[in-house]
């Protein structure tokens, strides 16, 4: 499997600082190149790994059958049409059919498949596909909101704009008391 070459990202670094005029050898340049290698090294680790891995990690047979879901899971991603970061809140609730996963492995399931290049509905499918086929629960429901750094310091420049998206699949696509219920957890109110 391939993996980052650090020592290429630090070159095209610093082709980019001087084509912007700088110079590399600057005081507060001086090592920019290789602290943007580790960066990039580091939030694009989910490209080299298989996030349904942390789902398979963990499960267990239970017989619970109702919502499970995990709330405001914070991500950080980078928009892969500008390599500008996005960051936000991801949603996350599944219906068991007989196996259940830790919940620490849906939050470490939406970090996998943020930290590559990306764009947000196909991250929010993602997650919502590897838990559909990792656990065949009788439904998952996933939505993310997130603020798109690329829309708020360029372009049309509106901070604090959020992007909101969503991926349902089985009951929870199918049944509308079920999706309502899903969404009622979602937005911390129960009827």
């Amino acid at each position: 499997m391939a993996q980052i070459d650090r020592g290429r990202i630090e070159k095209a670094v610093r082709e980019i600082i001087e084509a912007l005029g700088e110079d590399p050898l600057r005081e507060g340049l001086i090592g920019t190149p290789e602290r943007m290698a580790s960066f990039y090294e580091e939030v694009f680790e989910g490209i080299h790994r298989d996030p349904g891995e942390e789902i398979d990690a963990f499960f267990g047979k239970e017989h619970y059958q109702e919502i499970v879901m995990v709330r405001e899971i914070p991500f950080y991603s980078m928009c892969e049409h500008h390599f500008v970061p996005f960051h936000g809140q991801a949603h996350v609730g599944y219906m068991p059919r007989d196996r259940v996963t830790g919940l620490s492995k849906l939050a470490r399931l939406v970090e996998g498949f943020a930290r590559r290049p990306q764009m947000q509905e196909r991250l929010t499918a993602q997650v919502a596909d590897c838990l559909d086929e990792r656990l065949d629960p009788l439904g998952v429901l996933v939505v993310i909101e997130a603020e798109h750094l690329c829309m708020s310091m360029r372009g049309v420049k509106k901070p604090g704009a959020k992007t909101v998206t969503s991926a349902v699949r089985g009951l929870m696509e199918s049944s509308p008391a079920t999706r309502a219920e899903a969404m009622s957890l979602l937005l911390g109110t129960r009827s």
